[in-house]
């Protein structure tokens, strides 16, 4: 009973490293294809995919942030008006 279970696992873990392998592998297999334009359409399908990668995320709350600094410039303007009504010398 337990050498079936042990059977079993271990098929599993085959399974799921072998199918693990072709996503690291997908990067590198455009200079095995032979036909030239072939390559270069793959190639270029990669170079699309990286860029897509590297390309910061739109930031969606940029009005939010605005609004944000308006909250922040309005609170030290009320601080520093009260401030300078402050008595220093009583």
């Amino acid at each position: 009973m337990d050498s079936i279970i042990v059977r079993y696992c271990f098929a599993a873990s085959i399974a799921l490293a072998i199918s693990a392998v072709p996503a690291a592998a997908v990067e590198q297999n455009c200079r095995f294809i032979p036909a030239k334009p072939d390559r270069e359409a793959c190639y270029k399908r990669q170079e699309e995919e990286l860029a897509a990668k590297r390309k910061p995320a739109p930031a969606a709350d940029d009005g939010k942030a605005l609004e944000t600094l308006r909250q922040l410039r309005q609170d030290d303007d009320a601080v520093y008006r009260s401030i300078n009504n402050i008595c220093r010398g009583c």
